[in-house]
This record gives C-alpha cells, structure tokens and sequence, in this order.
C-alpha cells in the first residue's frame, strides 16, 4: 500500500535530528516508497533552505540522501491558491498542495505542527501517519467507526 503525503519540513528536521524517532519512521518510508511524497518545487526549496542553516548539525551527504531520495520518490504538483489562512505564511504551499492532490486521491500532510494548519482528517501527526500506514491506509477516524472530516 502507498500513501501520499505532504511532509512538511519540521518532520524532515526532526528526523534527521534523531534517525531514530517517529519522524525518523515517517522518512523512512517516505524513502522506501510506503508513503509518496507530494512536492512542489517551493517546497523543495525550503527543504533545501531549512535542512542547511547553520543552526543544525547536518552533514551535507545526510541531506543530500534526503532531498534527492524524496525527490527521486515524489510526485510534483502545481496547486492552485488556497482560501485558508494559516497562521505562517510559509506553510500554505504545504496545505496547498495536499488540497491539490486531494482532487485526484486520499493524501496527507504531516507535520509536527498541527495547529498550524486546519483541523482535517488529512492533516497528521508523523504518528498518525504510521498508523494509517499500519492500518492499510484507513483513516484514523474511520478505522475507529467515525467518518467525521
């Protein structure tokens, strides 16, 4: 089973903060091809903006892993304006492109800052994704009985 994901870049600093984590999960299965990461070419440039400010200790191959294999693994799209208005104006790429996808398929958007974006089935925390993951891709609400969006 595949998932389509937008990942936002918390969960991308997260775990390669600590390979180890539940972000660390989530790239890794965004690197094997459980989960499909969703781009734009605005998102990749804040992936490869934020993963190289001097404040992280990343080393420069460890990024490059990581930008070229979800780039290798995503799927790019060109979304339309959003009417959302989210609090950090650098996110609504993020939510734009997972309501881009959405037109065609189920797809999510991780992040380890959920307040930042509307409350949606579809907007997850990396532990949630692991569990939608586990759970043959149902939604965590509907695998629980409840299709509330």
């Amino acid at each position: 089973m595949k998932l389509y994901a937008v990942i936002d870049t918390n969960v991308l600093v997260s775990a390669l903060l600590r390979w180890d984590s539940v972000p660390g999960a989530v790239l890794e299965q965004a690197l094997i091809g459980s989960i499909v990461p969703l781009l734009s070419d605005e998102i990749m440039a804040e992936y490869e903006e934020v993963l190289r400010r001097k404040k992280f200790p990343f080393k420069e191959q460890d990024i490059l892993t990581v930008t070229e294999g979800i780039r290798m693994r995503g799927v790019f799209l060109d979304p339309k304006k959003v009417e959302e208005n989210l609090p950090d104006t650098k996110d609504v790429i993020f939510y734009a492109v997972t309501m881009e996808a959405r037109k065609e398929s189920d797809a999510y958007l991780v992040t380890g800052n959920i307040k930042h974006f509307p409350l949606k089935h579809y907007v997850v925390t990396p532990r949630e994704m692991l569990t939608i993951l586990e759970n043959g891709g149902r939604p965590i609400l509907e695998a629980e009985g409840d299709n509330h969006e």
